[in-house]
C-alpha cells in the first residue's frame, strides 16, 4: 500500500468505515492545527510530532502571536517534545507538518534527530498564499561567497567568513571539557 494514502480498503465488514491511513491522519491532524492557528491570529501551519513511544506532540505556527521569527509550527512542535521528553534527541520521532517546512524547520527536524517528516501542502501552495520561501531555498542552495551583498535594505542577507585569532577557542574549550554532553 501506498504510504502516502489516505484511505485503506481494508475492512473487516460492510458496516465498518474505511481506516484512516495513519500517515493521513496525522496529516489531518496538523492541517486542523493549521486552520485553528489562523483562527486565533496564528499563520496557517501546524504540525505534529509522534515519539519513539508513540506520544503526540501538536505545534502550531506562533510567529507573530509570540513576536518570534523562529516560532514556526514544527519549531514548536519540536520544542515542544523536547521538553516534555526531557531531551534535544527525538530519534525514532516522526514529523507531520501541514505545509513543506522551511529550510529552518526541515535543519531544526535534522539537528532534534527525527526520523522521517511528512507534510501535506508544498512550497508552491505556501507561495501562492504570501509564503514564499523560494529565496531562502535559492540561498542554501548556492555558496555563500558567491553570493553579491546586500545588507539590510534588500530581501538578502550578508554572510561572510571573516577569520580571528580566538575564532577556534569556544571550540578547543569545547573539546577538553570533561563534562560536556555532545549533540
Amino acid at each position: 500500500m501506498d504510504r502516502n494514502a489516505v484511505i485503506s480498503t481494508r475492512s473487516t465488514s460492510a458496516a465498518d468505515a474505511p481506516a484512516v491511513h495513519p500517515v493521513a491522519a496525522h496529516l489531518e491532524k496538523a492541517i486542523t492545527l493549521a486552520v485553528d492557528s489562523v483562527a486565533n491570529a496564528g499563520g496557517p501551519f501546524g504540525a505534529v510530532i509522534v515519539t519513539r513511544d508513540g506520544r503526540v506532540v501538536e505545534g502550531n505556527n506562533r510567529v507573530t502571536q509570540d513576536n518570534d521569527p523562529t516560532a514556526h509550527a514544527e519549531v514548536t512542535a519540536i520544542r515542544r517534545a523536547c521538553a516534555e521528553l526531557g531531551t534535544f534527541d527525538l530519534s525514532g520521532a516522526v514529523l507531520y507538518s501541514s505545509c513543506e517546512p522551511c529550510p529552518m524547520c526541515l535543519a531544526s527536524a535534522l539537528w532534534a534527530r527525527v526520523d522521517a517528516v511528512y507534510f501535506a501542502a508544498d512550497r508552491h501552495d505556501a507561495a501562492a498564499a504570501g509564503f514564499d520561501d523560494a529565496e531562502f531555498y535559492d540561498f542554501f542552495a548556492g555558496r555563500l561567497g558567491d553570493r553579491p551583498e546586500t545588507g539590510a535594505t534588500g530581501r538578502g542577507m550578508t554572510v561572510r567568513h571573516e577569520r580571528t585569532r580566538s575564532a577556534v577557542a569556544p571550540f578547543d574549550a569545547w573539546r577538553v571539557l570533561e563534562t560536556r554532553i555532545d549533540y
